[in-house]
Parts: structure tokens; sequence; C-alpha cells
């Protein structure tokens, strides 16, 4: 009928791991795999991740499917579940889907396959913006987000394709699916993932921010304002002022949690960042147990097993969420401390430095910067001895010289070096002056250039964690 079968297939991890037994136990205290930069600590043991559950080209593997039927425009006709047995035709990187998408003289099935699926994920994605889905990560410098929108935990070196998203469309369509299909069966005992709306008063401010710089129209009351304000806020100029913008903007949000449906009221499931009414975690049973949980619920809505001990009781439903979401942040601040430390080595292997950074915030201790050149974010310390910081209007002025005045978006000159005091370890950024109205050290594109060398040196070895 000239309608598209698409599938996402994801590994049926809780065909090996069953509820209550020892290695369930031991992922659900876990709850998460944890990257460092270098490392990871697995939240399932290894035979599970890199083999039996890992979905390899031309071998037969177990998976939990989610099938849809769609038109050529992208509207969905049917959607199914089950459980399956694939042999997938090629297991590729995102560089060589896109490569294959690329060359034009490819006509085989599986390329043909790619573009098809390529066409429809840019008609959902489109459908999803219009909705008012954000785009908080910016393009170039990927500051690595919790997995919706979330902290800035890392910068890292990114490079976005076509096939990245095409994959992340397709994730977010089966984890928006199963929600949708879990929370019907059993409104009580679901687990699903809400992000609540940002915090009024930090976009009320980021507001006033941005009218100082000539941006009036920062309109935030839905999730569809304030993408369009994002998409608004940009300098001719300045190519780096919207990616900073949206970085602040990425401050204001809350943090998305997992939940228990029987214990939060319907209006309160909503996921703020992915303008999506129902959303769960169903792709990455592998490094979440949020979705091992999801898999029995799926499972048992299906009728394809009973619905564990673990997931009749919305206390402990309720008690295993909380735990899955301080586990998360606990792994987000390993990551983010493991990044700190590699900064650290870097700048005491290469001693002091300079660089132009960018204040994007006035605090009590001092002024929080963005050092483009290394992708560092961090807090300069200024002593209120000599200087006047004002948290309300966000500005530090100089007590010895009151036209000094140091705001938002203003560029300045800062030291970067190591400190290994106490056995802190940190990296330490001292202020040393600002830079005129006009004065650039440095292009855009070539201090890009650099922080791209820069990070490969600071993290030869760095681990990026799956997609989905």
């Amino acid at each position: 009928n000239g309608n598209f079968r698409v599938g996402v297939h994801i590994a049926d991890v809780t065909h090996f791991v069953h509820p209550d037994t020892a290695i369930d136990k031991e992922a659900a205290e876990r709850c998460t795999t944890v990257y460092l930069v270098e490392r990871r600590t697995d939240m399932l043991p290894g035979l599970l991740t890199t083999d039996i559950c890992s979905l390899r080209g031309g071998v037969d593997r177990l998976t939990f499917s989610v099938m849809w039927e769609i038109r050529p425009d992208a509207e969905i006709v049917d959607t199914k579940f089950c459980k399956a047995i694939i042999r997938s035709q090629a297991a590729l990187s995102y560089a060589e889907a896109q490569a294959k998408i690329d060359d034009h003289s490819d006509r085989s099935k599986l390329t043909v396959g790619l573009r098809n699926l390529n066409k429809l994920a840019k008609l959902i994605r489109a459908a999803r913006m219009r909705a008012g889905a954000l785009e908080l990560a910016s393009q170039e410098v990927k500051f690595e987000l919790d997995s919706e929108t979330q902290d800035p935990t890392d910068v890292a070196e990114y490079t976005l394709r076509e096939t990245n998203k095409m994959i992340e469309e397709f994730m977010l369509l089966a984890n928006q699916a199963v929600a949708t299909k879990i929370l019907a069966t059993f409104p009580m005992f679901g687990v699903l993932r809400r992000h609540p709306p940002p915090k009024d008063e930090a976009l009320k401010t980021m507001g006033k921010l941005l009218a100082k710089h000539g941006i009036s129209d920062f309109k935030y009351g839905s999730n569809k304002e304030l993408g369009a304000s994002l998409g608004r806020a940009v300098k001719p100029d300045d190519p780096y002022f919207n990616q900073l913008v949206r970085m602040m903007a990425t401050r204001c949000m809350n943090q998305a949690v997992y939940f228990c449906t029987g214990e939060v009221q319907p209006a309160l499931y909503f996921h703020f960042g992915l303008a999506m009414e129902r959303y769960t975690h169903f792709t990455s049973p592998i490094r979440r147990y949020a979705d091992v949980l999801v898999h029995r619920l799926l499972a048992a809505s299906l009728g394809i097993s009973p619905l564990p001990q673990q997931l009749q009781s919305k206390p402990v439903i309720a008690e295993q969420c909380e735990k899955i979401n301080v586990k998360h942040r606990m792994a987000q601040w390993a990551g983010r401390a493991s990044a700190d430390l590699h900064t650290f080595m870097y700048f005491k292997n290469k001693g002091k430095q300079s660089a132009e950074a960018v204040v994007t915030r006035v605090r009590r201790s001092g002024m929080q910067v963005v050092v483009q050149r290394y992708g560092i974010d961090g807090v300069v310390p200024m002593s209120e001895e000599e200087w006047d910081i004002d948290e309300d209007q966000q500005t530090v002025t100089s007590k010895k010289d009151k036209k000094m005045k140091i705001e938002i978006f203003r560029r300045v000159i800062v030291n970067i070096e190591a400190d290994a005091t106490d056995f802190r370890n940190r990296t330490r950024l001292t202020f040393e002056r600002c830079l005129g109205e006009q004065e650039r050290l440095e292009a855009f594109e070539a201090m890009e250039e650099k922080r791209k060398q820069v990070v490969k040196e600071m993290f030869p070895d760095r681990l990026i964690p799956e997609a989905n």
C-alpha cells in the first residue's frame, strides 16, 4: 500500500535478567552504567553487555521490538510490540551510515532503507519541533547533557550528523509508544519519565539580561515560546552568542526524573524538553535499570509474562524510581569529576595559560565564565575588597574605578592553571583584564579549531556513551 514498516529493536535484556535474581538485585542497586572519561563501570556483567545483548551484524539476537506502519508523510497508521529474533544486515557507525546515505551511486537495499528512514525521521523531527520540543544542546560545542536537556555535564567534540538525529528520533518515538502502552495497561504501576517546566524566576532574570543586549522579546510561557525565543537570540557579528544563550537556558531547566504513575497526578506527567505528554525510557536496558523495569511492564501488558512482585506496589516502585534518580545524578557527578581531573592534568603538563572567556553569570563567589578555547566552564573568584558584586543586576564593578563594570556576555582574559594545593587537583581560573568592546583575541572559527585539538589532547581515550 506504499506505507513503510519501521522497527526499533532493543536487546531483550529481561530474557536473561529475571526479577529477584542475583544479577537483577545488583543492577537494581547500581541503576546505571557510569561513564568516566576513559573507562566505564557497567550496570550488568560484561558477557551480556558486550556479547549476548549486543546487536551485531549477521547473527541472531533476541530483541523486544516496536513495529510501526508509517505513511510516507510520517503519519503513524499502526503500532505493534513483540518479542523477536532478528538478524541485523549490518552494524554501522553513524559515520558509515551517513557515508552510505551520501553516496549517490549506492542504490543497495540497505542504503535505500537508510534513506527512507532518514526522510521519515526529518518529518517526525519537524513535527516535534512544531509542537515545542527544545534544542538546548548547541551544535558545534556539544555540552554533553543528561539524556534529555538537563545539566551541562561536560564538553565533548561531537559531530552531529543526520544519522545521529535519525536514530534519536526513532528512539524517542519508541520510548513514547511504550510509555503510552504501559500507562494504558497499568495506570497505577507505570514507570515513566517527566520533565517539569523550567524555573520561572531564572528565566525571568535571563529575559532581563537579554533585554540589556537588545533582545527584548524573550518569551517563555510554553516550551514552544521558549524554543522560538532561543532561535531568535542571535547576534550576526557573534556566532558564539546563541550557543551561550542556549547554555544559559539549560541552567534554568529542572532535572527530568523517573516516577511511579500511581504516585503523581496525570497533569504532571508531561515532558517539557521533548514536548511529549507521555515519555519513558525503553531503549537502553543494558545501561539503565529504569528500562529494565519498563521492559517488564511492557511484557506484562502484552501477556508475555506476569507482572513481577516488585512492580505491583506503588511504594516499592516509587522507592526504586527515587534510587534510580539519585544514582543517575551521582553518575553524572562522577563523570564530571573525571572530566575535571583530566582538565587539571592537561594544565599541569601545559603550565599556566591565558585565554579569552565570556561571562555567563555573576554569583557571590565570582563570575561564571566559559572559555571557548579550552571548552571550560568555571568560576573566576572576585575578591569583595576590590569588587562590588551585584547578583540582582548580574554585574561586577571595580571599587577603584567605577567605570570598570563587567556584565553578562562581557569578554575577559583569564589565566588558567592547575592547582594541586591540599591535593585538591583542580583547575583554577583568575581574572586578568577586560577585553575592549570590539577586541577579539581570535576569530570564533580559529578558536573552535584549537579547542578541537585541545579536546583530543585532554581526553585522548574518551569513551562516548551509546546513542540510545
